[in-house]
């Protein structure tokens, strides 16, 4: 009479319960036989960031897709899932490769994402001229449009910008462009918050070096970014926009719970102070 083992049988229903949830132990697991180990294809090495893709693949993926359809397609076609890239630039600035694409208008660079299986948003939509999907999403969400995109930029400024490839749309991409613009305008408040405009006389007297600690990246520069704002970000660095609330007090793209306080004595900044949730620094006017 044949004998069965529990250990065998519970083994055995373990495996198949997890073999039906996509979940089975390698083999590698149950033996001591380094054959069935993994070898990296190429180096000697995991990689740092094994199993996650490495974190300046994912910045490089979003980044192109502000302006290089071509470098975009090297990385996406060989890894599609990089489609659905997102990165944080910092302070909770969150840009997928499709929300780079659409804000730019790069409608070339969007609809190539989307055919690699990105996730496209209102934001999307409104660049692309999709008026019935971006009419049916503030009907069944109102007040949606007055959510801001990546950076602190508009679902109103999105649609504007789709125009950037107008030539090469066709007659009816065009015209569903234009009812996309002409319904966010009527609206009235897709073109969001109604911040404190900085002139450029004014924006000079805050442009500069900043420094909070004694290693060279321990401070912000405060520049004008390609929208023509004033900008932060690391010493030597591109940053995000400033925008104004009051006398010298600017929040960082559009995050509310970032703030940025500029101190002036005698009409000349000394320093700024910048606040988040948990950290507060001030760093010391240099440049």
């Amino acid at each position: 009479m044949a004998t069965h083992n529990p250990l065998d049988r519970r083994s055995s229903l373990k495996l198949g319960a997890l073999a039906v949830l996509g979940l089975a132990i390698p083999k590698v697991g149950f033996t001591n036989n380094t054959s069935n180990l993994f070898i990296p294809k190429t180096q000697d090495t995991v990689p740092e960031h094994f199993p996650n893709i490495p974190p300046e693949v994912i910045s490089e993926v979003v980044g192109k897709s502000h302006f290089d359809l071509d470098a975009v397609k090297a990385l996406v076609d060989k890894r599609p899932e990089l489609a659905r890239s997102v990165w944080e630039w910092r302070f909770g600035d969150f840009e997928s490769a499709i929300g780079a694409a659409s804000h730019v208008g790069r409608r070339d660079i969007a609809l190539y994402l989307i055919k690699k299986g990105a996730r496209p948003t209102l934001f999307t939509f409104a660049m692309l001229g999709h008026y019935e999907a971006v009419k049916a999403t503030v009907e069944a969400s109102p007040g949606i449009q007055q959510t801001m995109g990546p950076h602190g930029i508009s679902l109103l400024d999105h649609a504007l910008n789709g125009k950037r490839m107008q030539n090469s749309m066709t007659v009816i991409e065009n015209e569903n462009l234009e009812r996309t613009i002409d319904y966010l305008s009527n609206l009235g408040n897709a073109s969001g918050p109604d911040y404190i405009d900085v002139s450029p006389e004014d924006q000079q007297q805050y442009l500069g070096d900043y420094k909070y600690g004694n290693d060279d990246t321990d401070g912000f520069t405060i520049a004008i970014n390609m929208r023509k704002l004033l900008s932060l970000g690391p010493i030597g660095g591109f940053g995000g926009a400033l925008y104004k609330l009051g006398d010298n007090l600017f929040t960082y793209n559009g995050a509310p719970s970032v703030q940025i306080t500029f101190d002036i004595e005698n009409g000349v900044v000394q320093s700024l102070t910048l606040t988040d949730p948990d950290v507060q620094v001030t760093a010391k006017k240099v440049s």
